[in-house]
């Protein structure tokens, strides 16, 4: 069976197919993993490069008569862009030649000018001229038929087939990827609690075999996403690298990438030390802090117990030597972070020190209000308390406010530099600490008729009715105070339930209306405003003579019209006893 693609036999066509895409791939891995064609590198920064194709084939270093390193550098680099997109040349070895002329040696092309390698070139190549002049020549015969082969229509084929490859292999490994790390992340969930136990300092969980599992999970994600995107950087730069318009940009991005790893660890190598330093305050800091919650979790509960330290000081102080064990290890370990010497952080440092200076006045104040509120234990969570005008169970307190509910479920949020300067009472405090009970008290005037000791008999039994009132201690009565008109009676009554302040104060005022209508007394406060001579007087009949009358009163009107005819301005009254 014959094969009439470009007129050969199967035979011959299979065989010269695979040797074009074998020299095919060799110029492109040289290409895409040796950019340049340049010798040997000469360390010097006063060389020119010699361009082909965006690639550096050598270096011009020095002159030659009147003509400069870099004019040198910028005639051969036209020539050889000439000779390349000259299609009418053909590229083959018999074309170039070198002629010895002592002093110097000519490159030659085509029985024209390439360049020419002199004694400096040699000497600062440190080889001589014959063997720099055969390494240019030879350098520049692989640049030339690179740049013609890599134009041919069948090298945009091998582009296309290449890049498709390349697709398939970034598929394949982003398929693996979906594959293996679902696999890995159920692994670890299947190791945890035994080969990832808990880290445990006798009884003391430090960290948790959950805990770790989910850390390891989080690092393995971390690995993913990180070989994820430079999977996908990698396979940009190669598939640009197979067309030779796009190889530049390609070489570009590659070379990003190289800088950026050569960086990150040459940075990294050099900046161990201070990695281990402050891994090592990292390290003391989150054991410090973990000692320090083992012993004031165990003050709260009352298993560790000090003279003086009252168990609802543990957690307050706990974020306190928090915040302070943090701010010291910040200062220790600041000086070994990078860049902190640089303008940039002193920059942003003193702007943030600016921004806390003038913005945490109130925070500040509020922060050493909250602190003494705390230390001075002047009330905990779920006491009633009055602080202003406001009433209520306290919901929360923190370093800046304080919250409390009042009994209409109002929830009123005051600063703590406000309830420092203000009046605190506690309901709740001698009860909660002393276990002694709140004493409730209310105020009743009732007039100067009424025996004081069945008003007190009166009162504490109206007490003694209420709920939530203690029977013992008893209730008691207070008179305190003898006005004109009315004696202000007190009665106190005892109570462990505080938050029911409202409900007893209720109960109670309505007992002791009930128990005074059941004794015949009149709740009201006398005010007395007539003439007295003498009608009855308001001592109680307990107190008067058993022959005690109470004696007349008479106004006469025939003496009283005589007097205010004798006194027309100010009349008289004159009373008679009957």
């Amino acid at each position: 069976m014959k094969c009439y693609f470009l007129n050969l036999q199967p035979n011959k066509t299979y065989q010269r197919v695979i040797l074009a895409i074998a020299t095919l791939l060799l110029v492109l891995f040289q290409s895409n993993f040796l950019p340049s064609y340049s010798l040997e590198d000469i360390s010097s920064d006063q060389g020119f490069p010699v361009v082909l194709d965006h690639n550096t084939l050598f270096s011009i270093y020095n002159g030659n008569g009147s003509l400069s390193a870099e004019e040198r550098a910028d005639i051969i680099t036209e020539r050889l862009q000439d000779i390349a997109n000259n299609n009418q040349l053909e590229i083959i070895d018999d074309k170039f030649d070198l002629d010895d002329r002592g002093n110097v040696i000519i490159l030659l092309f085509n029985n024209k000018t390439l360049m020419t390698v002199t004694a400096d070139d040699a000497t600062t190549a440190q080889t001589s001229r014959e063997n720099l002049a055969e390494e240019y020549l030879n350098t520049t015969k692989k640049a030339l038929k690179a740049y013609r082969l890599e134009r041919r229509p069948f090298y945009w084929v091998i582009g296309a087939v290449s890049t498709v490859i390349s697709l398939l292999i970034l598929l394949l490994i982003l398929k693996i990827f979906s594959f293996t790390f679902p696999y890995l992340y159920s692994l670890l969930d299947s190791w945890e609690g035994t080969f990832i136990p808990s880290i445990r300092i006798k009884n003391l969980e430090i960290l948790s075999a959950e805990k770790l599992t989910k850390t390891f999970k989080t690092i393995v994600k971390s690995v993913r996403i990180i070989l994820t995107f430079f999977v996908l950087y990698i396979f940009v730069p190669i598939v640009l690298g197979f067309f030779p318009q796009t190889r530049q940009a390609g070489n570009v991005l590659f070379n990003y990438l190289i800088k950026a790893i050569n960086t990150v660890f040459s940075g990294l190598i050099g900046y161990l030390p201070n990695i281990f330093v402050v891994g090592v305050i990292v390290y003391l800091t989150y054991y410090i802090l973990r000692f320090f919650k083992f012993i004031f979790d165990a003050i709260e509960t009352g298993n560790l117990q000090f003279a003086g330290f009252y168990p609802e000081w543990a957690q307050p102080t706990y974020r306190l030597l928090t915040w302070l064990t943090i701010m010291l290890a910040a200062v220790f370990a600041f000086p070994y972070l990078p860049g902190f010497n640089s303008p940039a952080f002193k920059g942003v440092s003193a702007f943030a020190a600016l921004l806390f200076t003038l913005g945490s006045t109130g925070v500040i104040s509020n922060t050493v209000s909250g602190l003494v509120l705390i230390y001075t234990r002047a009330f905990q969570i779920s006491d009633r308390v009055k602080i202003g005008d406001a009433v209520g169970d306290v919901l929360e307190k923190n370093l800046l406010v304080t919250r409390i509910r009042t009994i209409k479920n109002v929830v009123i949020t005051i600063p703590n530099s406000v309830i420092i300067n203000s009046n605190v009472i506690n309901y709740s405090a001698l009860k909660r600490d002393l276990k002694r009970p709140l004493i409730l008290h209310t105020t009743i005037t009732l007039g100067y008729d009424l025996p004081w000791r069945k008003v007190h008999e009166v009162l504490i039994t109206a007490a003694q009715s209420t709920d939530y009132i203690l029977k013992t201690p008893l209730p008691f009565v207070l008179q305190t105070g003898l006005s004109d008109f009315y004696v202000s009676y007190e009665i106190n009554a005892y109570t462990n339930e505080s938050t029911k302040m409202a409900e007893i104060y209720s109960q109670l005022h309505q007992n002791i209306q009930d128990k005074c209508n059941e004794a015949d007394i009149e709740i009201l406060s006398p005010h007395y405003s007539a003439i007295r001579d003498g009608n009855h007087n308001t001592i109680p009949a307990d107190y008067l003579p058993e022959d005690y009358t109470a004696p007349g009163f008479r106004f006469d009107p025939i003496t009283n019209l005589l007097n205010q005819n004798n006194n027309p301005i100010n009349g008289s009254v004159e009373s008679h006893e009957n």
